[in-house]
């Protein structure tokens, strides 16, 4: 992952342009705690290296926990146990799949898209996601 990360910096400096989405968990955890959203070669290199310290200093399962309590999930609601609370009334260890599929689906557009909304293209995302639970068993593990 790293060395496509690097070629990926390396090409988009080779062509000055610096394409949006595709970033690894790491890398917007990175982006949201410490750098600003310009997509300069100067920032995309901080991002890189502080993604690689934080790969290195710790597992991935914290790596997730922190972005999921940081990550903005629209309406000015940042992390998941507040927007459970905010859009759902309540606690995060007490949604539905629907309701965790919901908050989700709007990690790529929390802007434009609401965890109560009914944009076709919203729910077909949750859609999705709910799915990809239910073929990892991650409803039964879970409950």
């Amino acid at each position: 992952a790293a060395g496509e990360l690097e070629q990926a910096l390396r090409e988009a400096i080779a062509e000055r342009r610096f394409p949006r989405g595709a970033s690894t968990i790491t890398q917007q955890l990175a982006k949201n705690l410490w750098l600003s959203p310009a997509r300069t070669p100067r920032r995309k290199l901080r991002e890189a290296l502080l993604t690689r310290s934080l790969e290195k200093h710790l597992d991935k399962r914290r790596i997730l926990e922190i972005y999921l309590n940081v990550v903005e999930f629209g309406d000015g609601t940042f992390g998941c146990e507040a927007a459970s609370r905010h859009y759902f009334g309540k606690s995060a260890a007490r949604l539905s799949a629907v309701e965790a599929a919901r908050l989700a689906a709007v990690l790529p557009r929390p802007s434009q898209w609401s965890p109560v909304g009914e944009n076709r293209d919203f729910l077909a995302a949750v859609e999705r996601i709910r799915r990809r639970m239910e073929r990892a068993d991650w409803l039964r593990r879970v409950i």
